[in-house]
């Protein structure tokens, strides 16, 4: 009894509070606001185009022209419209009706062709001794193909399919406020499936355990079938992969890891290679997840999903399909269901009653709290054949980190080498292996491109411009009038840079969802102004956004890397800590700016940055130059005693403008490096600079913080005051440090085991180690 009646007490006290938060809101706290913002609605950029250097012809054919006069639907949104009924009934049986009325292909006999093919004949002959039956020992090894085949997938059940779409549809309805999902990009998938005629590959981020449930029902409900999902059997118990396989889940036989010489493996392999040519061949449409979970420490790329997708690589290249179509796909959440709150950590197994109890304490909380907004995001389909012809031809030569950045952080070189770095965190399984070598750097670059492509389309939720706001430019608290002004800056900034953003509405209104959203980590407390003082808690609250603003960093990526890059060439001329009058004295050359720019690069993990395989590092440069050109940061300055830029009299083109003989490539315009060098810029002096530069560098301060701090660790042997919140971000500095050589590995039975090398056992090493790494840093 006294439980219930304390239980009932926080109740009417949450209820008390809600209530006089609720009055603040509609009493508008004493201020004039602004009812809708000027940016919602008026703008919206396109985004998910396919890479016009790689792609050109999927680029030109497969894009969907009329695509933004489209709207966004909510795929959970079913109505009496959506079935071919009406009535009374008919409108409290409409999930039901919607369920029945979704069309399953009929399954084919996809085991005995399997057993059938080619491939798989191989192995088995080369197993069965030549001295035995014919009827024996083949029985067994089909027995041995069936189990391997059994523990991969399962046929299809259309009433489990039917029943668990109808349970899903009211689920989400219960847990989301909607799921938005672009009517422009579907349309332009159905086209590109139909006008091809050729199996549909879908390639998605992942940023929640729910992901592998959520994108097979929305892209069902749409009409392309019933998708087969290649899941991780890491994160299912055996009881919820059972289950999974008949809803169309794809689950790698532990056997196709073995070693390359190992019969098992070569005979799991073989099916695995089967079933994917049978499903390519049957067009089903496949599900490939290329990131690891948010939970699991590591690299960002996923090994298992790069073998999936070596797997459809192969089988186009082999002419089991003439070709397959590659959709990137971005899910993006305001607040991930299934993420931790406090801190990072290892997801365990999800067994079937774990499951079922999550949906059940998710739908207890159903009306307490408030519910989240989902975005599907579907770039623009290309050819995998396309791309593998042309992507080779973009391939040069590259070095490791140790080659590239060692011997500059030492002090032995300074000059760059013009070459691009090769960085791969993600361990090689068996399957993947199994490809040749050059095949394997297909798929790497392919990997690396596809998920540029999908962080690039997905939209910005409002939880990360607000978790942006809080963290980097008001870690001690903003008044809400403030904080209004500011959430509608950086929308515009952030569509201003090509990128969506997941939300529309009154600015107030959108402002209160949020901070609602993030109720449990950000703390309004009300003044006598008439104004709300918002202020991020303290410990695992600065966590939680952390890792929600990351997701708002590519869209100023090109940014923060030019302001850190400017802060690191400044850092040896004026104070770190000096006016921004006295920096902006300070003349910068173009040289100088690529030079710090490219340092930079190399230093940062490649899983950051997710730079398009085709693009090279100096483009890349140029690209940065321009955006802080374009933002205002940078302004070009004419040196004393040279040539205006304007001056185009007839002396300084007379040379450019004779004609040359044909096929004479030795003057190019594009390529006249000398007057490159000649340029000159200068900070800006506007009023706004000083902030945005800061609030610029501020967004990759953590990981630079992080490298510093082990940086620091190597030669006072104590971790600093201030550890490392992240510990994703430790893991990219010992790696990063491994790939630079500082550390080395070696193999031992507890696990790899990491050392200091040689040349970073002096303390001298160690000091011009972390001076590189602090110049780059701005408090």
């Amino acid at each position: 009894m006294d439980t219930m009646l304390e239980a009932r007490l926080q109740t009417q006290q949450r209820n008390t509070q809600n209530t006089q938060e609720t009055s603040l809101w509609s009493s508008g706290f004493g201020m004039k606001l602004e009812t809708v913002t000027p940016f919602l609605g008026k703008y919206r950029p396109f985004v998910g185009r396919c890479c016009q250097t790689c792609t050109p012809k999927s680029w030109e054919s497969l894009f969907h022209r009329s695509i933004m006069d489209l709207g966004f639907c909510n795929v959970i949104l079913v109505k009496e419209e959506n079935t071919r009924f009406r009535g009374w009934l008919v409108r409290r049986l409409c999930y039901f009706l919607w369920s029945l009325e979704q069309h399953i292909p009929p399954c084919q006999d996809a085991p005995q062709k399997i057993i059938e093919n080619t491939g798989v004949q191989n192995v088995i002959s080369g197993r069965v001794p030549s001295g035995a039956g014919e009827g024996q020992v083949p029985g067994l090894e089909k027995k041995e193909v069936q189990r391997i085949l059994g523990h991969l997938q399962a046929p299809l059940c259309p009433f489990l399919l039917r029943l668990f779409s109808w349970a899903l549809l009211r689920f989400l309805n219960c847990v989301f406020l909607n799921v938005q999902l672009h009517k422009g990009q579907m349309k332009m998938v159905h086209k590109a499936a139909q006008a091809q005629g050729l199996p549909l590959v879908f390639l998605s981020t992942h940023k929640s355990l729910l992901d592998g449930i959520l994108l097979p029902f929305v892209l069902f409900s749409q009409g392309l079938g019933v998708l087969r999902v290649a899941w991780d059997p890491r994160t299912c118990s055996p009881a919820l992969r059972a289950l999974l396989k008949k809803l169309g889940g794809l689950f790698l036989p532990p056997e196709a890891n073995l070693t390359l010489d190992s019969s098992e493996g070569v005979l799991a392999r073989a099916v695995v290679h089967a079933a994917i040519e049978q499903l390519l061949v049957s067009r089903q449409p496949l599900l490939i997840f290329l990131e690891e979970l948010p939970g699991a420490q590591g690299p960002r790329l996923s090994a298992l999903g790069q073998t999936w997708l070596g797997l459809v690589v192969q089988a186009v290249q082999v002419g089991v399909v003439p070709d397959a179509m590659l959709v990137p796909v971005a899910i993006t959440y305001d607040l991930v269901p299934d993420a931790p709150c406090d801190v990072y950590q290892a997801l365990a197994p999800l067994g079937l009653w774990t499951g079922a109890l999550a949906v059940l304490r998710s739908l207890r909380s159903w009306g307490h709290s408030p519910r989240v907004c989902v975005r599907v995001h579907l770039a623009q389909p290309f050819s995998l054949q396309e791309y593998t012809i042309n992507a080779r031809s973009c391939w040069g030569s590259r070095q490791t980190l140790e080659q590239l950045l060692q011997p500059i952080v030492l002090g032995q070189c300074t000059v760059v080498p013009d070459t691009e770095k090769e960085q791969d965190w993600t361990p090689a399984t068996g399957l993947l292996l199994a490809l040749k070598e050059e095949d394997q750097l297909l798929v790497r670059r392919l990997s690396h491109h596809v998920l540029n492509a999908s962080v690039t389309s997905s939209a910005v939720m409002s939880t990360a411009i607000m978790a942006t706001l809080l963290l980097f430019k008001h870690q001690k608290g903003v008044f809400l009038s403030q904080l209004l002004g500011e959430f509608s800056w950086l929308t515009e900034e952030t569509l201003l840079r090509g990128f969506d953003v997941g939300f529309s509405g009154q600015l107030r209104c959108l402002v209160q969802h949020t901070l609602s959203l993030l109720q449990a980590h950000v703390a309004l407390l009300h003044v006598q102004q008439g104004d709300l003082l918002v202020v991020p808690r303290l410990g695992p609250g600065l966590t939680h956004l952390a890792r929600l603003s990351a997701e708002l960093l590519p869209a100023f990526l090109s940014e923060a890397v030019g302001a850190c890059a400017v802060r690191g060439l400044l850092a040896g001329r004026v104070p770190p800590e000096g006016p921004w009058e006295l920096q902006g004295i300070e003349l910068l050359s173009q040289s100088e700016l690529y030079r710090q720019i490219l340092l930079l690069l190399h230093l940062l993990p490649q899983d950051l940055l997710l730079l398009q395989p085709c693009q090279s590092s100096y483009c890349y440069c140029q690209e940065v130059l321009d955006r802080l050109i374009q933002c205002g940061l940078l302004v070009a300055e004419e040196t004393p005693g040279s040539r205006p830029a304007c001056d185009t009299g007839r002396q300084r083109l007379s040379a450019k403008l004779l004609w040359k003989p044909s096929g004479d490539f030795t003057d190019s315009d594009s390529d006249d490096f000398e007057e490159a060098e000649g340029r000159y810029f200068r900070l800006s002096q506007q009023s706004r600079c000083p902030d945005f530069f800061l609030f610029l560098c501020r967004l990759l301060s953590p990981l630079l913080k992080a490298f510093a701090q082990a940086a620091t660790f190597l030669h006072q042997g104590q971790l600093p005051d201030t550890e490392c919140a992240d510990p994703n971000l430790a893991v990219s500095a010992i790696w990063t440090f491994r790939d630079l050589g500082v550390l080395q590995q070696t193999p031992s039975p507890a696990g790899p085991m990491l050392y200091l090398s040689p040349t970073f056992t002096s303390r001298e090493n160690q000091e011009k180690l972390e001076q590189f790494i602090r110049q780059f840093i701005c408090s």
